[in-house]
């Protein structure tokens, strides 16, 4: 998987006291939080995550990037205590990517993921340039929009991730409420699996149990099985880099062998030289006039 660094923003609004994802909307985001650190962290151990809330008086960074799940789950216990107001999705998004601006590793890609589960207060019209300042800072901005989901909220995040979007990245998924967990049905969704689950829809718009792509690359529809279609996303993944990683190595071998083939060469044509400049030998002139 690629080498990243993601913001998770989890919504703890008064909305998220609400138990229609059991048991509640807020303790079903800790645990997709948590599938979400493991693919991550384990799809790329270089990779990290941070940890963020969006609601009461403000967005507030509650992990800095890091590879411990034990922060993480420390930080979303810490929040559990802190359910209150309304979410502020717009400067939630703009702390996330100036968390993600000062990351230390740059060659990280950076992607913020933000749990939706109430009402949208932010105008469309802003949402929409907040969305090409993020294209334009190349950070992906996935959503799961979830609880709340009312026509006003689809269409305010349909227009953010139709401006965001460029190429691999920046999906949108809509979960409503079943007998499933929110983690379970989140697995089989492009948030986890990537493109490959996206249906050619990119996931927005769609509900995450046909978010799933009928070219799926292994022959399974990973709706039904999501748990087995991640681990073999994942195991791909770790295998391509592996051949990546052998075949840099292989050209990195072949490249100095060469290096040495020339430095050998140059060495048996250059003649050796006398004290007085002249090419050592029986043979050179200087002998010839004695």
């Amino acid at each position: 998987m690629p080498l990243e660094a993601v913001m998770i923003v989890v919504d703890n609004s008064e909305s998220s006291r609400n138990g229609d994802y059991p048991p509640t909307r807020y303790d079903a985001q800790t645990d997709a939080v948590n599938i979400i650190f493991q693919n991550v962290v384990q799809g790329n151990p270089e990779s990290s995550v941070g940890l963020m809330s969006m609601a009461g008086r403000g967005p507030e960074v509650l992990v800095t990037l890091t590879t411990d799940q034990g922060k993480i789950l420390e930080g979303l216990h810490r929040t559990k205590k802190n359910i209150r107001g309304s979410a502020h999705l717009s400067r939630a998004i703009q702390v996330a990517w100036l968390a993600l601006k000062h990351r230390q590793n740059k060659s990280q890609r950076g992607r913020i993921v933000i749990f939706v589960c109430s009402p949208i207060e932010e105008e469309e019209s802003d949402l929409i340039k907040l969305a090409k300042k993020m294209k334009k800072n190349n950070t992906s901005v996935d959503f799961v929009l979830f609880g709340d989901i009312d026509d006003e909220n689809v269409k305010k995040l349909e227009a953010f991730n139709r401006e965001v979007k460029s190429g691999e990245g920046s999906n949108m998924v809509v979960i409503p409420p079943s007998s499933k967990l929110l983690s379970d049905q989140l697995i089989s969704t492009p948030i986890l699996l990537g493109e490959a689950a996206a249906g050619g829809s990119g996931g927005a718009g769609g509900d995450a149990g046909g978010a799933a792509s009928e070219d799926f690359p292994f022959g399974i529809d990973p709706s039904v099985d999501p748990e087995l279609a991640l681990a073999l996303r994942m195991s791909m993944e770790e295998e391509k880099a592996r051949q990546e990683k052998r075949a840099k190595e292989e050209a990195e071998a072949a490249k100095k062998a060469s290096l040495e083939d020339v430095k050998e060469e140059a060495g048996e044509s250059e003649p050796l030289l006398g004290k007085d400049g002249e090419p050592s030998g029986s043979g050179s002139k200087k002998d010839d006039d004695k």
